[in-house]
């Protein structure tokens, strides 16, 4: 018992943190050991690609992950991760917005050049056909008019007609997010990290679009549109199936059909 409360003050009484002088000059005289250098990844293995969101995220949302891949062979499919911003790749599903978008993106170029003669611009007809009284017919003044076989028509299109309105910037914004979010939960939208290609030959295009399922129709976006690879410029030239346009003006009814 005793010799526990004598171990129990000495633990006590000793300085705890405090180093003196001497120790201190020993560890200063010590040489320093030199950081031994990290492993550097050989140089066939490419690191992964991660890009992250520029813009400010809310605080209450997370960026949406989706792969990035490579146009520069078949099996290097992904390479990388890439956080899009959930206000454009996430928003809820408006299918009315969309519509509108697409019916707007339809019409608002659209000009109709049907035209039809009315009673005045038909050849002849310029006399009465039989006199006002006496014959027992029902009377007419004309035989083009357009109750008559070959007469004008009454109410007909009187072309060139257009159909130009404009919807409002937000609802034409809010259809191309929504668009955007339903290819990327159908798995319809892929991200690339660049557009070069090994070779400008369309098959090598078409053959990468099988390979990867994308489907019949492929539409590739660029966001640099001045300057734009020459070999996906001069393979995509070629084909009608797979399309090529900048990302300036893209209309949503492109990227929902």
């Amino acid at each position: 018992m005793l010799q526990l409360v004598r171990a129990g003050a000495q633990a006590w009484l000793r300085p705890s943190g405090c180093r003196g002088l001497s120790s201190l000059a020993e560890e200063a005289l010590r040489p320093v050991k030199k950081s031994e250098p990290e492993p550097q990844s050989s140089a066939g293995v490419q690191e992964p690609v991660l890009r992250r969101c520029e813009l400010p995220v809310p605080a209450h949302r997370r960026p949406v992950q989706a792969w990035v891949e490579s146009l520069r062979g078949y099996e290097r499919e992904r390479v990388g991760l890439a956080e899009l911003h959930p206000d454009v790749f996430a928003t809820a599903p408006r299918l009315d917005v969309l519509h509108h978008v697409a019916i707007w993106q339809k019409n608002f170029k659209r000009i109709s050049h049907a035209k039809t003669k009315t009673r005045a611009e038909v050849r002849g007809g310029g006399r009465k056909p039989w006199q006002q009284k006496g014959s027992g017919r029902a009377r007419h003044g004309s035989i083009r008019s357009p109750i008559w076989r070959g007469g004008g028509i009454a109410h007909g299109p009187r072309g060139p007609t257009s159909y130009y309105y404009m919807l409002p910037m937000k609802v034409r914004v809010l259809g191309l997010k929504v668009a955007l979010t339903v290819k990327l939960a159908q798995d319809d939208l892929h991200i690339v990290d660049s557009l070069e290609l090994p070779t400008a030959d369309p098959q090598y295009l078409m053959e990468l679009a099988h390979y990867r399922r994308w489907g019949d129709s492929v539409l590739l976006v660029d966001l640099t549109h001045e300057e734009m690879p020459h070999n996906i410029v001069e393979a995509t030239s070629k084909l009608k199936t797979i399309n090529l346009i900048p990302a300036v003006g893209e209309p949503a009814r492109n990227v929902a059909g």
